[in-house]
């Protein structure tokens, strides 16, 4: 049985840009694994763990403020990206394959926290 957080396709879509890093970062050498790759990893995961986290939340405030981590979250890993990239730690197909996954994940992310609850304007 799903719980509803796993129903969400933004939580679906963090899922598979977790699992796409951790793919990548698998391949590398101890030192690359040791310094960006668990820094990458880390704040990839943390996308889908602060989606779950802030679902399983009492109010709604408390949902929008996880999805906003997430949403940081979802930043540091494309800084991430970006080193790694530079380092030549991935190359441009890896960055193709990933680059989609974050283009529908960081509007979705947005999508979600206006979607969550009854916001203070609808309180007037």
């Amino acid at each position: 049985m799903r719980t509803n957080f796993e129903k969400l396709r933004v939580y679906r879509s963090s899922e598979e840009l977790a699992d796409s890093v951790w793919d990548m970062v698998g391949t590398w050498g101890a030192f690359a694994k040791d310094t960006v790759g668990k820094q990458i990893v880390r704040s990839a995961d943390s996308v889908g763990a602060n989606i779950a986290e802030g679902a399983g939340r009492g109010s709604y405030q408390d949902n929008r403020r996880f999805v906003k981590i997430a949403r940081g979250s979802l930043n540091e890993t494309q800084h991430w990206l970006r080193r790694a990239f530079k380092r030549n730690l991935i190359f441009l197909e890896q960055v193709e394959k990933i680059r989609p996954i974050i283009d529908e994940l960081a509007p979705t992310l947005n999508a979600y926290l206006k979607s969550i609850g009854p916001t203070e304007k609808d309180a007037d």
